[in-house]
């Protein structure tokens, strides 16, 4: 009787322990380079954010590995003949995180406050959008003022994502506090420059393909830091592994390195509308253009990045099919940069606010190009800043000069119109040149890639000469994980999608 009563406890044991490994729970732990602003689609611009959204925020369109417009929380999309109404049919049974459906009417409250919402910086991406029509519970119709080749683009990302009204209705101007979308994943808590947790949602439209049970993301500005948290096992997924660093990655058998062409660029905004001391950089493209003949990018590149990025002069890399061959980079040409400074009749030293979001990369470009620059008569005083709180500053046109990264759109209009154009919401620098807002504004009415490259050429003429942004290089997107990750892949837009993953 003692014996069977011994087998019988072994055996509720042995039945309690394996059902806790079948249940156990899944964290995915991923380190961010910065702590993103807004959790908000229409007011977000940061890319920590747009990795953050991946998870939580679908939108009506995605892209593939190879840059192709794929559907997401959209079925299929028609274009009139004339491009100027864009129908698109909404999945059936998709469900927002608060349990409400989404429907067609969602999808038009969603757009119409992407439009329309003060601060709104989504309002450029869809300009062209007159008004949002409900064709039946699960179609709508974008109709046009104008032909908008970028619109599907635009709907691949932050434009595209649909917010639960009813959450939108009860929290206002908040709700990137307590942000409601249909993602696989919803919101829990954000502790601000701490982590942001989501839990796995059960009622997802694709949750036979989500298999972690919650993601935690942590902002942690050093890289050397992030790194030696992914080696402890602290984190299972990092953003922007140094250059230098990657050698040591793929050494590590524990960590696979996921690498990609990113789409975008790092430049020097140049505050040449709302400069407040009106110094001679926002005073005279001749001094903007000595600053730019000042910067050897190929050895930015090598002393930074171990040669691994792309030097560039453009919006776009050289490889990108937009890229204007006919304006390669020019080589550093220091005579000239102070012949240019002479010119515009400037005596330096020429002292320059350089503000800067902290981390080691961003500090390391910003001494380089302090270096080379004071070789041509510039005094550069960099100003490290809180990666927020840099944009902040940005908006208010607190700086000379902001150094960033723009993660990139697959569409070259996303690279350059939001930054370029008249008034457009990520034009800090308060640029504005007519000849370039024309140019601009018919390369977004015309389809035809031949016509649009045309125009851009036009542009970078333009844009080269004004100097309203120095573009400096092309990173190469280096993420880092653990061996225990499965099925993940490093698609050019930087973004970290979630949907396939496991952890082992």
């Amino acid at each position: 009787m003692m014996r069977n009563w011994r087998s019988a406890l072994v055996a509720a044991a042995f039945t309690v322990s394996f059902g806790a490994v079948a249940h156990a729970q899944t964290t995915l732990r991923v380190g961010l380079a910065e702590d993103p602003d807004m959790l908000d689609p229409s007011l977000g611009r940061t890319y920590v954010g747009r990795i953050v959204f991946s998870a939580f925020c679908d939108k009506l369109f995605d892209i593939d590995e190879k840059l192709n417009v794929v559907p997401q929380l959209a079925l299929s999309h028609e274009t009139s003949a004339d491009g100027k109404a864009m129908t698109i049919k909404l999945r059936p049974g998709v469900k927002f995180h608060d349990g409400e459906p989404l429907d067609a009417e969602a999808a038009k409250f969603s757009i119409e406050r992407h439009m329309n919402m003060p601060g709104s910086f989504r309002k450029s991406e869809l300009a062209s959008v007159d008004h949002v029509e409900v064709v039946d519970p699960l179609t709508i119709r974008l109709v046009l003022k104008t032909p908008f080749a970028p619109l599907l683009s635009q709907l691949t990302d932050r434009s595209g994502m649909i917010m639960s009204p009813k959450a939108v209705r009860e929290e206002g101007d908040k709700f990137g506090l307590h942000p409601v979308c249909a993602g696989p994943y919803k919101f829990v808590e954000r502790v601000q420059q701490d982590r942001m947790v989501f839990e796995k949602f059960a009622d997802y439209w694709n949750k036979d393909n989500v298999f972690i049970d919650k993601i935690v993301y942590q902002p942690i500005v050093d890289a050397t830091v992030r790194l030696a948290n992914l080696k402890s096992g602290g984190l299972d997924l990092v953003d922007r592994v140094l250059a230098t660093d990657i050698k040591d990655v793929r050494d590590d058998k524990n960590l696979v390195l996921a690498t990609a062409p990113e789409l975008g660029y790092l430049g020097l905004t140049i505050n040449v509308g709302r400069d407040k001391a009106k110094g001679p950089l926002s005073q005279s493209e001749k001094v903007r253009q000595a600053l730019d003949l000042s910067i050897d990018r190929e050895a930015l590149n090598q002393v930074v990045f171990n040669g691994e990025f792309t030097a560039g002069n453009q919006w776009v890399p050289p490889l990108h099919p937009y890229y204007q061959k006919a304006f390669p980079v020019r080589p550093r040409d220091v005579a000239k940069a102070k012949a240019l400074l002479k010119e515009a009749g400037v005596t330096p030293p020429i002292s320059v606010d350089y503000m800067i979001p902290k981390g080691a990369e961003y500090e390391a470009i910003a001494q380089v190009v302090q270096s080379m620059a004071a070789e041509a008569g510039f005094d550069i005083k960099i100003r490290v800043v809180e990666f927020a709180t840099t944009f902040k500053q940005a908006q208010a046109g607190e700086f000379q000069i902001f150094q960033i990264n723009w993660s990139g759109r697959i569409d070259p209009d996303g690279n350059s119109y939001v930054f370029l154009h008249s008034g457009a919401p990520q034009n800090d620098g308060g640029y504005s040149n007519p000849e370039a807002d024309k140019v601009m504004e018919e390369a977004r009415a015309i389809a035809d890639p031949a016509q649009r490259s045309a125009l851009y050429e036009k542009l970078t003429k333009v844009v080269l000469n004004d100097e309203p942004i120095i573009y400096l290089f092309h990173r190469k997107l280096l993420f880092a994980h653990t061996k225990k990750l499965e099925g993940y892949k490093q698609l050019p837009d930087g973004l970290v999608r979630v949907i396939g993953l496991k952890l082992k």
